[in-house]
């Protein structure tokens, strides 16, 4: 076994989850990552924790199957449910599949689906967690990438010294709490300002994803307003969206647009009341991470990037006294800001192209 994987394994068990005897653990894996989950059973062991391994969240072909077959009729399924509230620790390898198996699915009946699960989501949530990556040849196609290469990419972005990863987006989480307005600009198709004043802020350093590497809260619900490009791809169960562009007023989506699949689009944000407004702001801290590979896991993390998601926000992100966006979806899609961008905080620039106000080489635009 590639010692790799066992220290994949040991930062997932100490850093991520930290599993204690007793622990009821849950993994939910695709075979390919058999080698990673053999690893981790052998911590559960050593450490007297429960470990059931699963294929609920990887098996798409499965779930592909159910939906096309279904009449769009669902309801929560209690014996899953019943599950993830004995369990202490959930644990969620993606690796290797057909990322676009869900890509004939109807998306209404797949909005739907979701909705009625949203019990098993918040259930799972409440718990500890993690998800991560195996590096599968089936991903590393997607990342125009050798083999060895994307092994090489994918274990460089997770095995790290996260202690220093998490002192570095300190900085920037102790701005963001001091603050109220922030805007965000980048080339001619963004400029976009929320508030999030009386929001929470969280330091993301691998303690729920794993690689971690951003800051993120949620935004006030109403206060979100402007245009916003996101120029790098995404891929929602299966289908690319190339070159979304987004327009708010008052917090709700009220344009939209695609270059590519701008329906999907569409489909994602009629899929209930929340799926218009914002659940989530991050900014990518992440430098090990420094190229694109059609996986939101890594993506999203990219230093010199900033992500919206559209959907729900995360309860930890919602201030004492303030709306949580409740929605069934929860879709992040990114833009680059490494050139002609900039973030401001309450008027001050805190961020230009892509290096922020406490690092070597900022300076004012």
């Amino acid at each position: 076994m590639d010692q790799r994987i066992r220290e994949h394994a040991k930062i997932i068990s100490m850093h991520s989850t930290s599993i204690e005897k007793g622990d009821n653990v849950v993994i939910d894996a695709n075979p390919i990552a058999d080698d990673l989950v053999t690893a981790l059973c052998e911590i559960c062991a050593e450490r007297g924790a429960n470990p059931l391994v699963i294929r609920g969240r990887t098996g798409t072909r499965f779930l592909r199957a159910y939906l096309n077959n279904s009449k769009g009729e669902f309801q929560i399924p209690t014996h899953e449910l019943a599950l993830f509230e004995k369990m202490d620790v959930y644990i969620v390898i993606r690796g290797g599949g057909n990322i676009s198996e869900m890509s004939d699915v109807d998306q209404k009946i797949m909005n739907e689906h979701s909705l009625v699960r949203k019990p098993i989501r918040d259930e799972r949530l409440s718990k500890r967690w993690c998800l991560t990556q195996f590096p599968a040849p089936e991903n590393a196609q997607k990342a125009n990438m050798s083999t060895e290469e994307y092994e090489n990419f994918v274990w460089d972005a997770i095995i790290r010294d996260w202690d220093v990863q998490k002192n570095h987006q300190e900085r920037l989480l102790k701005l963001l709490e001091k603050g109220d307005e922030i805007r965000i600009v980048s080339g001619s198709g963004t400029d976009i300002k929320m508030n999030i004043g009386g929001m929470i802020p969280i330091n993301d350093y691998g303690n729920h994803n794993l690689p971690g590497g951003e800051v993120f809260t949620a935004p006030v619900i109403d206060s979100v307003d402007g245009e916003v490009t996101f120029d790098i791809p995404l891929t929602y169960k299966g289908q690319e969206i190339e070159e979304a562009y987004l327009k708010f007023e008052d917090g709700i989506v009220t344009d939209y647009s695609a270059v590519k699949n701008g329906g999907v689009l569409g489909e994602i944000l009629s899929a209930d009341r929340g799926a218009k407004s914002v659940g989530e702001l991050g900014i990518g801290m992440n430098r090990g991470i420094s190229q694109f590979t059609n996986n939101i896991l890594f993506d999203e993390k990219m230093g010199d990037t900033i992500h919206i998601a559209v959907g729900m926000a995360y309860a930890d992100t919602v201030g004492e006294g303030k709306r949580k966006n409740e929605s069934s979806v929860h879709v992040d899609m990114i833009t680059d800001m490494s050139k002609d961008s900039y973030i401001e905080l309450d008027g001050e620039l805190i961020q230009v192209d892509g290096c922020f106000v406490f690092e070597e080489g900022f300076r004012l635009k």
